[in-house]
């Protein structure tokens, strides 16, 4: 399973809704892209410190997913929909949907806006 940037710091907050959707046994995978968002959000933080230590910890039980020379197949095909949709969505949420598409995981997010993307799977909390 894939988290977004939202489900990434849900999770790092323990929230007992997000905490109920993910099974235990899952294997969690960051996108290189959600660990930057999260990093930047956490420079304006006034718990930048407790939640980049809870951050540290975190990846070292986790996946980390980059981009690589696949990822820009499923990452083009999604632009062309999202434009002939007329549907545009933040540019790093493409590349997020691009690695749920090319690695076939669904993603745990609060953004809606992924479930108009073909191949993309979503679970909410």
């Amino acid at each position: 399973m894939i988290f977004d940037t939202n489900a990434l710091s849900a999770f790092l907050l323990a929230d007992r809704a997000l905490l109920a959707v993910v099974p235990v046994s899952v294997v969690i995978r960051l996108p290189v892209i959600v660990l930057g968002e999260y990093r930047f959000g956490l420079l304006k933080s006034r718990e930048r410190v407790k939640l980049g230590r809870l951050l540290d910890e975190f990846q070292k039980v986790v996946e980390a997913l980059p981009v690589d020379e696949m990822t820009v197949h499923p990452y083009a095909e999604i632009r062309e929909q999202l434009h002939k949709a007329v549907r545009p969505i933040p540019q790093n949420d493409t590349w997020i949907a691009a690695l749920a598409v090319q690695h076939q995981l669904p993603i745990l997010t609060k953004d809606r806006h992924f479930e108009t993307i073909a191949g993309v799977r979503c679970v909410s909390w």
